[in-house]
């Protein structure tokens, strides 16, 4: 898609479902009349892939988005284009943090963990720790 042919509105609604994780065919769906979301009427499973891609639509939004956030001359809805940037970048960041974190105690300390250790292995390398 080209961002220069689309509206300035619908830019901010496109930044808004990729930041919230609300695209058409992802994440839960509202019933109709009431407004509330219902994650089961999807199915479970559905609802926690979407989450667990969520870091990737942030990135996907700060890539996509960053030139008409920050280098476009001012419009009515750049700034809040821009909020989402911002804490698309600051989500995404704080994934990779968490994520990287776990991946080094876990590697460092899964030997010392014993059978909880292995139970959390994919596989159980083999050799001594």
């Amino acid at each position: 898609m080209n961002l220069e042919r689309v509206s300035n509105e619908e830019k901010l609604n496109l930044c808004r479902k990729y930041y919230l994780g609300k695209a058409d065919r992802w994440g839960p769906r509202r019933r109709e009349g009431t407004g509330l979301e219902h994650p089961r009427e999807e199915g479970l499973g559905a609802w926690i892939r979407g989450f667990a891609f969520l870091p990737f639509l942030w990135l996907v939004n700060i890539f996509w988005f960053f030139r008409e956030a920050f280098l476009v001359p001012a419009y009515t809805e750049q700034s809040q284009i821009k909020g989402y940037v911002w804490r698309s970048a600051v989500g995404f960041l704080f994934w990779v943090i968490v994520l990287t974190s776990w991946i080094t105690i876990f590697q460092i300390y899964r030997p010392r963990w014993g059978a909880l250790g292995d139970y959390l292995s994919f596989t159980i390398p083999l050799g001594t720790p």
